[in-house]
């Protein structure tokens, strides 16, 4: 039986998923949206993002080895990055991962929690055997299921375009300076911790890759990219010693 924490963690997503809708709504339409409804995504954000973290790492500690478990934590990184981003300037695509991550978790919280208190069971697959979810309940699984991974893959491409908002938002002074350098290090949390995020890296610079080194390309930008790739891989040199996790975070991360 679902626990009040559960229906609280759930309401966390819920606030998520029908502020940040709306937001991106009006965003997508030239529209200005109102700044409640981003603070509300992420205030619902951090509920759902608090109490999972709470749940597995328990109780914060005064200690090193704590607080090393919690930042390999992939729930943690992006608890903390949804309080950056509810204190900073409005990004509205940032959004977008959070919003993809709460529609799957609200629609598995409503089959595994309220489909069973108001649809009746099916019958039972052998004689004597328990009964089976509601056909309605099945359905929703299964478009679960085969949905999934082609979402997690939207949000790592999602991510990696943030990532090049952010740095040029820094220099057209639409955000600070500080924000491409928290995002690009979660980015880096998120390479060594989600084969999704690394597929997607992977891809896009091969993509780059192939337009820089063109025979109609200019050398100087030739010369520019390879001193980027450069830097990219010293900076990400260094392997984290955190888990791979490919199940959906259970506040609502990925």
């Amino acid at each position: 039986m679902a626990t009040t924490q559960h229906y609280v963690w759930a309401g966390g997503h819920i606030i998520l998923l029908i502020s940040a809708l709306r937001y991106i709504l009006a965003w997508a339409t030239f529209k200005t949206p109102s700044s409640w409804w981003y603070k509300a995504s992420y205030v619902g954000a951090l509920v759902s993002y608090s109490i999972v973290c709470q749940k597995s790492l328990g109780s914060p500690q005064p200690n090193a080895a704590w607080a090393r478990r919690a930042l390999a934590d992939e729930n943690v990184q992006y608890l903390i990055l949804a309080f950056f981003w509810l204190t900073s300037k409005p990004v509205a695509l940032s959004l977008l991962p959070y919003t993809i991550f709460s529609l799957f978790h609200a629609l598995t919280f409503t089959r595994t929690t309220l489909m069973p208190q108001f649809l009746p069971p099916g019958p039972p697959a052998t004689a004597g055997g328990t009964p089976t979810p509601h056909p309605l309940s099945k359905k929703l699984q299964v478009w679960v299921r085969s949905n999934y991974d082609s979402a997690m893959r939207v949000v790592a491409y999602t991510e990696i375009f943030i990532l090049a908002r952010v740095i040029v938002g820094a220099f057209m002074f639409r955000n600070s300076f500080l924000t491409p350098i928290i995002y690009a290090h979660f980015i880096r949390m998120r390479f060594f911790q989600s084969t999704f995020t690394r597929e997607s890296i992977i891809a896009v610079t091969a993509k780059v890759d192939e337009y820089a080194n063109g025979p109609d390309v200019p050398p100087v930008i030739k010369q520019g990219w390879a001193t980027v790739q450069s830097l990219i891989g010293r900076w990400t040199g260094t392997t984290l010693n955190a888990p791979t996790n490919q199940a959906p975070p259970a506040a609502g991360a990925r």
